[in-house]
């Protein structure tokens, strides 16, 4: 019984040494303001989005989550697409304390597990961005110059 709840222990402290803050993604397919304003509304509906900032130029989306919520990539990615575009790049804010970094290594952030590629073993304090690399979260043509294998639900490739 011990050992459980030790298990338990450790396993909350680590998922709560980081946590996203926000996420930059951009959209493409877009053609108008309309467009935008069908993605804008479409990621409001999300029960852990707080905020969702568009820059028509850029199609960029700035989206800030409720505090203490779990925030779901997929679900994001997945309004874009239901809105009728797709996601081209998605960049994850994240304030890491202490969390260990080792090049294509999992790491666990909440209820989600990266494996960064391209990156030095290091020590992440702060807020950092993580780029997700995975099919889906960036443009094809990007997505065809890696060659991952896949990964379980809600896991992710990614790189700083």
């Amino acid at each position: 019984m011990k050992a459980i709840v030790l298990f338990i222990a450790i396993a909350l402290s680590v998922a709560t040494k980081a946590q996203v803050t926000k996420v930059s993604l951009q959209a493409s397919g877009l053609t108008c303001s309309m467009c935008s304003n069908s993605i804008n509304k479409a990621l409001k509906t999300l029960d852990f989005v707080d905020k969702v900032d568009a820059d028509l130029k850029t199609y960029t989306f700035e989206i800030s989550f409720k505090a203490n919520s779990n925030v779901d990539f997929d679900k994001i990615k997945m309004k874009v697409e239901k809105a009728g575009f797709s996601v081209s790049g998605f960049v994850a804010t994240i304030h890491f304390d202490n969390v260990q970094l080792k090049n294509s290594g999992p790491v666990t952030i909440g209820d989600k597990a990266f494996v960064f590629v391209n990156v030095k073993d290091q020590s992440l304090n702060g807020v950092k961005q993580v780029k997700v690399l995975d099919k889906g979260f960036v443009s094809p043509k990007e997505y065809k110059s890696y060659s991952f294998p896949a990964l379980s639900p809600g896991t992710y490739h990614a790189t700083i």
